[in-house]
């Protein structure tokens, strides 16, 4: 695929997978057919995720069960990270552990103080099957941590604890959406 200046100008907007969606609370399987397919949903992940003002996005969060996750994230030092992995695995989150403000594009407009490391990396490959290692700080860290968590089942919400828990499941019963999602978190608890 020919790289563009901005990634997602040819891709098509998806349809978002909302908490209590299955695909959503299932491990996604690995990539193993590299080619125009896969080139078209990371183009088209990428035109989901700037249509949905995100950061990130996960294949799962447009229904695709496949380990691919895109990003336009920046870290602390206002850096900006724009790429995609397909197969990633999370070699490394460390650092000082941060609880900090963290929203979905699966539970649209809500976010809690969730618990992340500092630091984290990211291997994988890309669309063309190169080799990639993604390191991230501060803001980039939570990002990347978030999104794996998407690829093995999990959604922030899961990681959210006691008083917080219970304040973001209210907000998530008050959603047009929130019922099906909330049968999820009561399952999982």
């Amino acid at each position: 695929m020919r790289q563009r200046l901005i990634p997602g100008t040819t891709g098509l907007v998806r349809t978002m997978s909302l908490l209590g969606d299955p695909v959503l609370h299932s491990p996604c399987a690995e990539v193993t057919e590299f080619g125009p397919s896969l080139d078209r949903l990371v183009e088209d992940m990428f035109a989901t995720m700037y249509a949905a003002n995100g950061v990130g996005l996960a294949a799962n969060q447009i229904g695709v069960a496949k380990r691919v996750f895109v990003y336009d994230c920046p870290d602390d030092e206002d850096v900006r990270h724009v790429g995609h992995v397909v197969n990633p695995r999370l070699v490394s989150a460390d650092g000082d552990e941060f609880r900090g403000p963290e929203g979905c594009l699966s539970l649209p407009g809500l976010e809690a103080g969730t618990v992340r490391f500092d630091h984290a990396v990211v291997e994988g490959v890309t669309s063309d099957g190169a080799p990639v290692r993604i390191p991230g700080t501060g803001f980039f860290a939570r990002c990347l941590q978030h999104e794996c968590d998407h690829l093995e089942g999990t959604v922030y919400a899961d990681r959210v604890t006691g008083l917080r828990a219970r304040r973001l499941r209210r907000a998530i019963g008050k959603t047009a959406w929130g019922a099906r999602g909330l049968a999820d978190l009561r399952r999982e608890a």
